[in-house]
């Protein structure tokens, strides 16, 4: 079924979408009073969102507080080519439960946990043994002609496979396994010394 917007934005055959495009309107301009009016007929839908997402009253009107304050710095976002105004206040209600849900947690829990959980990380030693590896494999990819340098660097770090190399560099398949055995015997032997 397709639905189209009337001339204020609203859906035909619901006259309170466009009144809630004004509403909208209004309060992007700063106005207070169709703030309320704007909360007067939405919040009994927000609010059971907030409910639903987040099973508690207390944090129910929380959330839905929290929601008509970023209603109020955030109407002139609101666009009324892209949403009705009740799906743009739901969705932006319903991230604001979700996000009340996420805080739930409890963050000092949360650290304590951490501490139990072992540090597999590598230690400094390891680090700097890794790097002067790279370094190593960097010097002997240089000492290396050009094509097997590049073969090996596109098999090897880039993931390509011998017949996509093969293919990119219009050889057989055979061919493009001899330069790079061969370049990896060479490469062998520089970092062995």
């Amino acid at each position: 079924m397709i639905v189209t917007m009337d001339q204020t934005g609203g859906v035909p055959g619901r006259p309170e979408d466009g009144q809630l495009v004004q509403l909208m309107a209004a309060v992007s301009a700063g106005d207070s009073v169709a703030l309320a009016d704007l909360y007067a007929r939405t919040s009994a839908k927000l609010y059971g969102i907030c409910l639903r997402v987040l099973g508690s009253e207390a944090e129910a009107e929380e959330a839905l507080q929290e929601a008509f304050l970023t209603v109020w710095r955030r109407a002139a976002s609101f666009d009324k080519s892209r949403a009705s105004p009740i799906t743009w206040l739901a969705v932006l209600t319903r991230n604001k439960a979700i996000d009340r849900l996420r805080l739930r947690r409890a963050p000092a829990e949360t650290l304590d946990a951490a501490n139990d959980v072992a540090d597999e990380g590598a230690s400094a030693f390891e680090l700097v043994e890794a790097a002067q590896d790279r370094e190593r494999l960097a010097y002997c990819l240089g000492e290396l002609d050009e094509r097997p340098r590049e073969v090996i660097r596109a098999a090897f770090l880039d993931g390509l496979s011998y017949p996509e190399l093969a293919e990119r560099e219009a050889v057989p398949l055979g061919t493009m396994k001899s330069w790079i055995r061969r370049g990896l015997i060479r490469l062998r032997g520089c970092l062995e010394r």
